[in-house]
């Protein structure tokens, strides 16, 4: 299963001006993971968490429910994101996440704040042994090496 908590955070009325609705769907995401991975299913979350407790609220889920936690990083420079997120930005019409999340990135002050986001994010993860680090290039190598980190080639 593909949990994307960022879209689900979209179904939530008034989710653009509500500070809580970001806890409130994580909370109830991790129930339906948790729930998803105790019958014996994979779930991917392509997210980017960025504190510590929250990380591991995601391994307790995932221990909670018997199964393995694998944190997988897929690494790329701050200039290269920024261009990914203005690519997906021209074709935002109808996607309101993005749109929200190119207001937000522009309100922090724009490409700079891929800078501070990284280094922030960085000194969270370099403790984080079990990390698996993927560099991101094309959409082709990187699956490629997702695949052999995850032994499946």
């Amino acid at each position: 299963m593909l949990c994307d908590i960022d879209r689900l955070r979209t179904l939530i009325g008034g989710w653009e001006s509500d500070p809580e609705a970001a806890a409130r769907i994580r909370t109830a995401a991790l129930a339906l993971i948790t729930a998803y991975l105790s019958t014996g299913y994979d779930v991917v979350l392509p997210q980017l968490v960025m504190r510590r407790d929250q990380i591991d609220r995601f391994r307790a889920a995932a221990e909670e429910a018997g199964a393995e936690y694998v944190g997988i990083l897929l690494e790329i420079e701050p200039y290269a994101a920024a261009k990914r997120l203005h690519s997906r930005g021209r074709d935002a019409g109808h996607d309101a996440w993005a749109r929200f999340v190119l207001a937000e990135v522009a309100a922090q002050g724009g490409d700079a704040a891929f800078e501070r986001e990284h280094a922030a994010f960085e000194a969270m993860a370099a403790g984080d042994d079990a990390l698996i680090r993927i560099k991101s290039t094309d959409l082709d190598s990187t699956y490629d090496a997702l695949l052999k980190a995850l032994g499946e080639r």
